[in-house]
């Protein structure tokens, strides 16, 4: 990772875009269950308020982080496709001669099985590598390779 902003592949954005609506909905729905006078009510209901104000502050956090993230990740651009970077798609060949299309992105975009992440051992060895090179990565069954085969939307 650069430490600049950092672009996010077009299914990531879709994924967080989608979870940002999801989320100003349910703040919306939350929203209009608070009381406009927290001291009608016994104990009960002002536990039940309190615990809904901070569902509240909870779901403006989680916004706040998605739109900044949205708005980096604008700034930064579409990723590269020369070299792999935070955001790219990178289909791989692993030594076995399975072959698979991942995307690399963040811990927060996990959004499923084909995302690796930046900061793990098979993320790391991919970041700045171009198509053709081979890297080694450690797994948990010990040390691995594979070779970039292209980055960019996999091969048709």
């Amino acid at each position: 990772m650069t430490g600049g902003p950092e672009p996010i592949s077009a299914e990531a954005r879709r994924a967080l875009e989608q979870e940002l609506a999801d989320l100003l909905d349910e703040r919306r729905m939350v929203a209009a269950t608070l009381k406009d006078n927290p001291e009608v009510g016994d104990q009960a209901d002002q536990a039940d308020e309190l615990q809904r104000v901070n569902q509240l502050d909870r779901l403006d956090r989680r916004i706040t982080d998605i739109t900044e993230r949205l708005r980096q990740a604008e700034l930064a651009g579409p990723a590269r496709t020369d070299v792999v970077g935070v955001g790219s798609t990178v289909t791989v060949r692993f030594a076995d001669g399975s072959v698979e299309t991942l995307q690399i992105g963040e811990g927060a975009e996990a959004l499923d099985q084909n995302l690796v992440t930046a900061d793990s051992p098979l993320g790391r060895a991919l970041l700045g590598r171009r198509a053709g090179e081979s890297v080694r990565y450690d797994t948990p069954d010990g040390p691995a390779s594979a070779a970039v085969e292209s980055i960019g939307e996999p091969p048709a």
